[in-house]
């Protein structure tokens, strides 16, 4: 779940590791190359074969992770279309986003006017 994927982050970061090793899947994949896209993450690698695939994150302590805030929840999902999303922490932050055209931040699914289903904040 990418609840706990990201939660890993931010505890690998304030602990000052310098990389992370978890579990592959192709959303928490796409949210990690979202991240890197931000510079949250240095670099992100994929290891491994098939089953045994783990992605190796490389953590930023230039930007570390100050906050983060689930939307939706597996017993609540929250929906917004794209003229209702709105910057995070004035510009500052990332929300990140699942839609039809796979998980993109909140900006890029302004200017593709795509909606979807809200997943967290990260500033």
């Amino acid at each position: 779940m990418y609840t706990d994927f990201v939660t890993r982050i931010k505890n690998a970061q304030e602990a000052d590791h310098p990389f992370l090793k978890t579990p592959y899947t192709k959303m928490d994949r796409a949210i990690a190359d979202i991240l890197e896209k931000q510079d949250f993450l240095r670099k992100v690698e994929v290891k491994g074969r098939s089953s045994k695939k783990v992605i190796k994150i490389h953590l930023n302590p230039e930007k570390p992770i100050r906050g983060l805030q689930f939307i939706s929840k597996p017993s609540r999902r929250i929906y917004k279309k794209s003229e209702e999303i709105r910057p995070v922490k004035s510009g500052f932050g990332t929300l990140v986003l699942s839609t039809s055209k796979g998980v993109i931040t909140g900006s890029k699914a302004q200017k593709e006017k795509v909606g979807g289903q809200l997943l967290f904040k990260i500033w």
